[in-house]
Formats: structure tokens, C-alpha cells, sequence
């Protein structure tokens, strides 16, 4: 009886460290230090998540973002990750990277680089592969955590998996989104004091990438993200300051007509509920975001 009890113990242990080792989980919290990429240790809520998988994106042994990956669109609904204060420059020389987790159980749960000559038949059916991209000239593989939001070398480097991009039309992503990456680069360099968090997803209409005579990687037709910083620049300009704590941006993933509109937070998710699969309860940041006040509360409303 002692070794049958030994064993299950043992059995137990042995499950526990695969399951904090491996990079789809079933929560985020599962992962050490991945919940903690995401404001008050809570991912966005509302999502319906039915065949939806969880990744917490580790690289070099240590999570660096979380994605929810859409594994028969082959694209992230979405990818939140902290705000690192950078020069912006981005780096094109990291090796792009797949999500061994979402096709095996084993290994130690890090992306790795597509070996030279892989089987597509491996990865192809879970996730996108290289040669969805690779003869496309109207698309630009768009990254929702982009590598000028990272310093760190090993956090850029992560950026560098398909699971965290989608398509992009290169008019819009070299342009409008590129310019509305660096703008939020910008002001949360200047104004945010303490870390910000950023969730930046999808909308998809149904039109995909085809290969080999299959719909592949689905194209989205709206790109949003949102930041939410609390500790921030209170003596900021106020054309500035009404940007915090949290901000909301949309546009649409297009050749034309597709200007980054920033909007409330509450705004963005009233959108999304009509363009995405969740429920009337979406919320992307926890509390959305308040803001802890310096003020005693007698004095909240004479300002």
C-alpha cells in the first residue's frame, strides 16, 4: 500500500513539473511567472475558448509573453505581453520559430527555430508554417508583440514565432500600424512609470492565406491592441495624460481606409463583442485598469 502511494505521489510530482515545463496549458497560472506578464496576473476575460489553446511563449527557459492561439486559424486571437522601454530599432536577424507544445507533449516547452528541411506534415496541421508566408507579396508577417516593444535580446528573439504573428497588408503594416507601434513606443517610454501591460489581437470575416490547395493562415480584418499603465506621468501634458492609465487603438487590417483610430478601452471591447466570439462580460484588463488614486477619497472629486 506505502508503494502504491509512493508511486502515485511520485506519478504526481513527475506530472506537475511537465506541466509547469510545458508551454500549452490550460491556465496561464500553470506556467511559473507567465501569469505574471498580464495585469493583475489575469488574462482577458470573455473569450470563448472552446478550441482555443493557451500559450505561454517561453524562450531560452523563461516565459517572456502569453498567446491565445487559434490552432484551426492558424493565427494568434491575441497576444499580451509587458512593455520594455527601448530605442524601437527593430532586429531581422533572429530565426523564425514554431510551437513544438501545440503537436507533442514532450520536450521542455520552448519554441524552436524550423529546422533546415523540416516535415511540414509535423507542424502543419496545429500552426502556420513558413511556406504560408513565403510566396505571399501582399502580406507581411505582423507580429502582435512586437520586437521594438522588447530590449531584452531573448525577449526580441520571441517575438520571432509564427504563433505570434498574422497577416498583415504590407500597405497597412509598414504604414498606419507601424507608426502607431512606434507612437505607443514612444509615449510609454516618456510617461509610464511603472510597467505597462499590452494585449494586441484579431478580428477575422473568414478570408485566409491558401497553400497547396487549403485554406491556411486566416487574414484578419480588424487589427486593436491596449495598453494599461497606472503608474504614470501625472504632471504629463493633458493631451498626453488623457492617455492614461489604459488606451484602446483599432483599424482596420487594409490597403486602404485603414487609419489607427484610438478610442476608450470600454469602446474597443464594445466593438469586439460584436466582432468576435465572446461573451457580453469582455474585459481586457482586470477592473479595466483602474488606476490607484494619490488622493485620499474626500478629495477624488475636487480636481
Amino acid at each position: 500500500m506505502n508503494l502504491l502511494l509512493s508511486l502515485a505521489t511520485l506519478f504526481a510530482v513527475f506530472h506537475g513539473a511537465w506541466r509547469a515545463a510545458a508551454t500549452v496549458v490550460g491556465d496561464f497560472n500553470h506556467v511559473e511567472r507567465c501569469k505574471d506578464l498580464l495585469y493583475m496576473s489575469t488574462p482577458p476575460q470573455g473569450m470563448v475558448e472552446t478550441q482555443l489553446k493557451k500559450i505561454c511563449q517561453r524562450y531560452a527557459n523563461k516565459p517572456r509573453y502569453v498567446t491565445l492561439y487559434d490552432p484551426h486559424k492558424r493565427i494568434p486571437v491575441y497576444s499580451a505581453y509587458t512593455f520594455k522601454k527601448t530605442e524601437g530599432a527593430r532586429r531581422v536577424d533572429y530565426p523564425w520559430m514554431y510551437e513544438p507544445q501545440l503537436e507533442e507533449t514532450d520536450g521542455n516547452g520552448n519554441m524552436l527555430p524550423f529546422p533546415p528541411g523540416y516535415l511540414h506534415m509535423k507542424f502543419e496541421d496545429s500552426q502556420a508554417i513558413l511556406d504560408d508566408y513565403s510566396d505571399v507579396v501582399l502580406y507581411e508577417r505582423g507580429q502582435l508583440n512586437p520586437d521594438q516593444h522588447q530590449s531584452d535580446p531573448h525577449d526580441r528573439a520571441a517575438t520571432y514565432t509564427l504563433t505570434n504573428v498574422v497577416p498583415e497588408i504590407r500597405e497597412f503594416s509598414i504604414g498606419p500600424w507601424r507608426e502607431h507601434l512606434e507612437r505607443v513606443r514612444v509615449r510609454l517610454n516618456n510617461y509610464c512609470r511603472g510597467t505597462a501591460y499590452v494585449v494586441t489581437g484579431v478580428t477575422t470575416a473568414g478570408h485566409t492565406i491558401r497553400g497547396h490547395n487549403q485554406e491556411r493562415a486566416a487574414i484578419p480584418e480588424d487589427m486593436w491592441s491596449a495598453y494599461c499603465c497606472t503608474d504614470y506621468d501625472r504632471n504629463s501634458p493633458h493631451n498626453i495624460r488623457i492617455s492614461f492609465p489604459t488606451q484602446g487603438a483599432l483599424a482596420k487590417n487594409a490597403k486602404e481606409g485603414n487609419a489607427v483610430h484610438e478610442l476608450p478601452v470600454q469602446d474597443l471591447e464594445n466593438y469586439l463583442k460584436t466582432r468576435m466570439d465572446v461573451d457580453q462580460n469582455l474585459q481586457l484588463f482586470y477592473d479595466n485598469c483602474i488606476s490607484p488614486s494619490p488622493l485620499p477619497f474626500r478629495l477624488h472629486n475636487t480636481i
